[in-house]
């Protein structure tokens, strides 16, 4: 074989996955987007910095990329709805959180309305608390390292590492044994729901 073309290029090394825990960051963007649903929400574009001891990782993961499209890397990222799931005529905990905590991070207050909202985001700092989740792809299962939440600045250094997020298992109906079904001894005065 001869030697492929651009082998010499070829960056090679260990991935470092995100510590857990807390982050200090600065927020590249904020995006006004539509979930799949129509639904509003935002894209909060972020990347660590100082005295933060991952700093610029998403930048330097970016700049490594060497697909012909870049892309910034998901978990430096996180899409927030702006109303609560369960009664949209109120606004959601995880979007209010947010611009507290960015409020809060740089004694500043949100402007709202006016034309271009989002932009006034870009290079405020906020703190953001990773933790461990599960997901699938392509039928296998892998633990990722996502933003879990977002806090001010001053908590960072306190913040706990959250609990695992576990894909939940599903009882599939089809694959279900005689063991599946629960024994009721005879006699039982108890009520059977069905």
């Amino acid at each position: 074989m001869q030697k492929p073309s651009g082998y010499d290029d070829v960056q090679v090394g260990g991935f470092t996955p995100v510590e857990l825990g807390g982050h200090y960051c600065m927020i590249k963007q904020v995006a006004e987007r539509q979930s799949s649903t129509g639904k509003d929400m935002i894209v909060v574009v972020f990347d660590f910095v100082k005295p933060d001891s991952q700093e610029g990782y998403f930048m330097e993961q970016f700049k490594n990329d060497v697909r012909e499209d870049k892309k910034w890397p998901f978990a430096g990222s996180k899409y927030i709805m702006v109303n609560d799931y369960q009664d949209p005529s109120k606004t959601s905990r995880q979007f209010k959180s947010f611009c507290t905590c960015v409020e809060n991070s740089n004694g500043y207050q949100i402007q709202w309305g006016g034309k271009d909202w989002a932009a006034q985001f870009k290079g405020k700092k906020i703190g953001a608390v990773f933790g461990a989740e599960e997901h699938e792809y392509d039928g296998k299962t892998s633990m990722r390292h996502l933003v879990r939440y977002f806090c001010s600045l001053d908590a960072v250094k306190d913040a706990k590492v959250p609990e695992a997020k576990l894909l939940m298992t599903k009882a599939k109906p089809n694959n279900m044994s005689a063991d599946d079904f629960v024994n009721v001894p005879e006699g039982s005065d108890e009520v059977i729901p069905f």
